[in-house]
């Protein structure tokens, strides 16, 4: 939402007031044309995820001037520049806080809610401080040692009522770790309106592999989403990228997830 509410949003405003014509951003994306955005050359670097919320007249002004290097070439590049930059690390900071911990952010505007944390059968494991420390399929982090056999625990749900953290061990078949199905909303396309059942390519959060899927429309901006295979972690409130093949077609808030079938 960064990108579409505050620098393609109120920073585009700020420029456009004063004569500039485009902004550009050091997003490892590409531009197809004026109003397609693809993914960055460097597939371990590419960052279209977080672009997949913009609107199509953000796209036809923005302008991603690094997109088409491999990250290397382009530390090459700021070498040859004499940039100080050239050898810096790369930023994991949260997007205008800077190098803070999540927890510590968090927790600066959530209280804390303890709680238990329980296994699928409802026996308590430890205790939590507040549900929203915590996402769906983590692993580290948790609170509870592994089990006799040396497994890890993962966070399969969250139970607001009661204040309970549900962790179990991972498998292939862990219930309420893997999904196919799925409900979006808040749909927002980058360019024409994806209003016609297709098939295309929904990746459900940042460094993770998009799946192939059905996409059905349901009307007021909301959809069904069914992956041809099963999907870990599918998490309501995170955003979810489309594509078709390099080319992003936009991006939904996951809504509902189905665990049956």
């Amino acid at each position: 939402m960064c990108n579409r509410e505050m620098k393609f949003g109120v920073l585009w405003d700020w420029a456009r007031e004063r004569g500039f014509e485009g902004i550009a951003t050091g997003h490892y994306a590409r531009k197809g044309d004026a109003q397609t955005i693809l993914r960055g050359v460097d597939g371990n670097k590419d960052q279209t995820y977080f672009l997949a919320m913009m609107q199509p007249e953000q796209v036809r002004i923005a302008h991603f001037p690094i997109g088409h290097l491999l990250k290397p070439e382009l530390r090459d590049e700021a070498r040859r520049l004499n940039l100080k930059t050239a050898d810096k690390k790369d930023s994991q900071g949260i997007c205008f806080i800077g190098e803070v911990k999540m927890e510590d952010f968090l927790r600066t505007f959530v209280e804390d809610r303890p709680g238990n944390i329980v296994d699928l059968e409802g026996r308590v494991l430890g205790q939590h401080r507040g549900l929203h420390l915590y996402t769906l399929g983590q692993r580290k982090g948790i609170g509870v040692a592994s089990n006799l056999y040396k497994q890890a625990y993962v966070v399969v749900a969250k139970r607001h009522e009661t204040r309970e953290l549900v962790i179990a061990i991972e498998r292939p078949d862990t219930p309420l770790l893997w999904a196919q199905r799925c409900t979006l909303t808040a749909i927002s396309t980058t360019g024409q309106p994806l209003d016609q059942a297709r098939l295309l390519n929904a990746q459900p959060r940042y460094r993770c592999p998009a799946g192939l899927a059905e996409y059905l429309p349901l009307g007021d901006g909301r959809a069904q989403l069914i992956y041809q295979e099963p999907q870990r972690a599918l998490t309501p409130g995170q955003i979810c990228a489309l594509y078709d093949g390099d080319q992003l077609l936009g991006g939904a808030i996951f809504e509902t997830i189905s665990y049956e079938g």
